[in-house]
């Protein structure tokens, strides 16, 4: 078979270490026609340009200020020769032959739009975090992983349609990018790739699982597991995403949802917890969506 040419893509802030770990694991596949462009937010020093140095297959932009995982992803796309791009995050590792069966898999696919392998935790590799995912609530505006906390046993190594893809390690060809558009960058955290994976679903295109294959993801490395600027973000973009993909009769619905019930019972449980900061950050994001048009460009945290 041929070797369609793939662009990693990942995104590196203030993590250095974290990233060069991601780096010698790409370094070890043995798929030999990719490359990988490496995006540093808000960069500071060279530190991470002068950890590159040697690391031939391994382009590097920086930016000045943080811009966020679509931001920085969408900084990156314009150095991606690839046919098909891989937005991977810079927590993960990957094993030695984990893009073969993906290539093979999205080369028979006629209308494939992004594509996520399993997703296993890295201090638990025996662990799955995610095997596809749910629809979404239209009341809640959440869903469900599939998979979560399950010891792997095979039971998802297989391909189905889901609807939305994981942002930790997605797959897409050029040409959907070319028809969809990039990644709505002022979401800034969190929503992004659920937003762009509805996108191209509007479009005709069909999201999949593939669990052949599998990468290990260091979750909220770059957040930290439930900090107030996670909260903000997922409470500010989850309304945020509602209200740029649904009709107005089910965003209705969802303000009276968060209005009447998700907002007094979420700020009740982190007052009760002396969570206070996580409490004004969820305030924040449910405020936001008050006072800004759906079009507006997101104030940052």
């Amino acid at each position: 078979m041929g070797y369609p040419k793939v662009s990693f893509l990942t995104v590196n802030y203030k993590q250095t270490e974290v990233t060069m770990a991601l780096v010698k694991s790409l370094e070890r596949i043995s798929y030999p026609n990719w490359e990988c462009v490496v995006v540093d937010n808000a960069c500071e020093n060279k530190d991470l340009q002068e950890a590159l140095i040697g690391h031939d297959s391994f382009k590097f932009i920086s930016s000045k200020e943080n811009l966020g995982f679509a931001g920085g992803n969408n900084l990156g796309l314009d150095l991606c020769t690839g046919d098909y791009i891989f937005l991977i995050n810079n927590d993960t590792e990957v094993p030695e032959g984990f893009l073969e069966p993906l290539i093979d898999f999205a080369e028979s696919q006629e209308n494939l739009g992004a594509l996520s392998p399993k997703i296993r935790y890295f201090d638990e590799p025996e662990k799955i975090q995610f095997a596809g995912c749910t629809e979404m609530n239209k009341v809640t505006i959440r869903n469900s992983g599939i998979g979560d906390g399950e010891i792997d046993r095979g039971q998802y190594d297989k391909a189905y349609p889901i609807p939305f893809c994981h942002g930790a390690a997605l797959m897409v060809h050029r040409s959907v990018i070319e028809k969809v558009g990039l990644m709505r960058d002022d979401y800034f955290l969190y929503y992004e790739e659920l937003d762009w994976c509805e996108r191209i679903r509007q479009a005709g295109f069909q999201n999949w699982y593939f669990g052949n294959s599998y990468i290990l993801h260091k979750e909220s490395v770059s957040t930290g597991r439930n900090s107030p600027l996670k909260v903000y973000y997922l409470t500010r973009n989850r309304l945020l995403f509602a209200r740029r993909n649904y009709p107005f009769p089910t965003r209705f619905i969802n303000y009276l949802y968060y209005t009447f019930i998700a907002l007094p019972k979420n700020l009740l449980t982190l007052f009760l917890k002396k969570e206070f900061g996580q409490a004004r950050s969820f305030w924040r994001g449910y405020y936001y969506n008050l006072t800004h048009k759906a079009s507006d460009s997101a104030d940052r945290y």
